[in-house]
């Protein structure tokens, strides 16, 4: 089972330009919502799950969680990021606390009531109109194109899968290997911008040396001992 953590003071970025903590996130109609603080990683991937938000204050928890795949790259703010959240709807999130990441059946009871705060939290309206644009249960369950017209939505693009045949005994191309049933969402966002996606790829890179300190997980002290001391491991960046 994944162990997630915080990235906590470990430094991973040459220049602060890489560096997205520390950056400004904003909500609906551009509200200030808080400066990303920390990120919360899968130690086994270096896979960002979620970004920890310091409100500033505002919020009473004055912490509050956002999942890295609902973050955008802020079209008005260079350098910083925005997502579909109000200061209203975070209230109505679970408190956060750093403490229950470090219990597994703890963070597994926060995560399951704060992702069902994201499913069952207000309807959304296009602005200036009466219009629903988040589609109830009972639609979600009908035809897809036709919620997506009805609400004024954009028509997914279909975009073609091209499997091409290996000879024997040679890699595939493919995502997923040959006699694989199934397929694997993975849970990280990428493209939300330069910013965003240069600091992931620099904790994916330097992910061991980053939880070299978990005590929990065996990516941490126990993977690195012997040949691949931490020390190593930094010479090798």
């Amino acid at each position: 089972m994944p162990h997630y953590g915080l990235l906590g003071t470990q430094q991973l970025t040459q220049t602060p330009a890489e560096e997205i903590r520390g950056a400004t996130l904003y909500g609906l109609h551009d509200e200030k919502l808080g400066k990303i603080d920390d990120v919360i990683f899968d130690h086994s991937s270096g896979d960002i799950s979620y970004v920890v938000v310091d409100t500033g204050g505002w919020l009473s928890s004055k912490k509050f969680l956002v999942p890295a795949n609902r973050l955008h790259s802020s079209a008005e703010h260079k350098d910083d990021f925005s997502s579909d959240l109000t200061r209203q709807r975070i209230e109505d999130f679970p408190a956060y606390r750093e403490g229950d990441l470090k219990d597994e059946k703890s963070w597994a009871d926060y995560e399951g009531r704060y992702r069902a705060k994201w499913e069952t939290g207000p309807v959304m309206h296009r602005a200036g109109t009466d219009r629903n644009i988040t589609p109830t249960t009972q639609q979600q369950e009908g035809n897809q194109s036709s919620i997506r017209a009805e609400h004024g939505l954009p028509r997914p693009v279909p975009v073609p899968c091209r499997i091409r045949e290996e000879p024997e005994g040679e890699s595939t191309g493919r995502i997923v290997p040959a006699g694989t049933d199934s397929v694997v969402i993975s849970n990280s966002a990428s493209g939300i911008g330069g910013r965003w996606d240069t600091f992931q790829a620099r904790l994916r890179e330097r992910r061991k040396e980053a939880v070299a300190g978990c005590t929990t997980c065996t990516v941490g002290p126990e993977s690195v001992k012997g040949s691949e001391s931490v020390e190593d491991f930094k010479k090798a960046i």
